[in-house]
């Protein structure tokens, strides 16, 4: 688990096989939705519920269709037993694809729930239900950086695989990235990428890892920097997966 109350934000990494795992989101979203109010929520990273993003992802044989088919039963659970609008992201019907972006952008206004009521429930919002495959949550906290040059550095290094948002965290801000292919676009990459756009006086305070990381993506970095980008074999998901008894290398 990893939280934050700045961004008033948490993550849990749940690992498991079928139906183990389906019956153990559900538990959790039960439990989220029965406990937290959203309107009750501060906080500075984008949300629009309790139970905000719920993404399956296929670990060692497993693939992005066997992801989504949890995605999918696991949207249709929270619909019918929690009353809990879901918008589906990932691999769809007929081809298509929604991205996480484009749910946040549209949802209730252009975009309507693909389960569950059409309007947000009353505490719990509405959640997200994905099927993706592994992605890097990690952040690089900036110092003598204002909140519209940490903005307009996220513009920048955007791309294809990278996406990046600036935020104010008290006195300093942060660039909050998601690699969507960790292996290709490193950490490393993105530090150095961000480095090159400071202003002048502005630093690299350090770097946080949100969750866990794939081993693939420390394959890809020299380990001389590992402790500059806050990477460890410890904190990777196959390590984490091991010391619970699962097998994923």
């Amino acid at each position: 688990m990893h939280r934050d109350p700045i961004h008033h934000r948490s993550v849990f990494t749940l690992i498991g096989t079928n139906d183990t795992l389906l019956e153990s989101v559900v538990q959790f979203g039960a439990r989220v939705v029965s406990r937290l109010d959203l309107t009750h929520h501060v906080g500075v990273h984008p949300r629009f519920g309790v139970l905000d993003v719920v993404p399956f992802v296929p670990l060692a044989n497993a693939t992005l269709d066997d992801a989504c088919v949890l995605r999918d039963k696991a949207a249709h659970r929270f619909a019918e037993e929690l009353a809990l609008p879901c918008f589906l992201y990932g691999p769809l019907d007929e081809g298509r694809h929604r991205t996480l972006p484009e749910v946040r952008r549209n949802a209730f206004e252009t975009l309507s729930p693909d389960l569950g009521p059409s309007t947000p429930h009353p505490r719990a919002g509405a959640s997200a239900v994905g099927a993706r495959l592994v992605l890097l949550a990690w952040n690089l906290w900036l110092s003598k950086v204002s909140l519209n040059q940490a903005q307009e550095i996220a513009r920048q290094i955007r791309s294809e695989d990278l996406r990046a948002l600036g935020l104010q965290i008290d006195n300093d801000v942060q660039v909050s990235c998601n690699l969507l292919d960790p292996s290709h676009t490193t950490p490393a990459d993105v530090h150095d990428r961000v480095l090159a756009l400071l202003p002048e006086g502005g630093k690299i305070l350090r770097a946080e890892l949100v969750g866990l990381a794939p081993q693939s993506c420390l394959d890809e970095v020299d380990p001389a920097r590992w402790s500059e980008l806050n990477l460890k074999i410890a904190t990777t998901i196959e390590a984490a997966a091991r010391s619970i008894g699962f097998e994923i290398s």
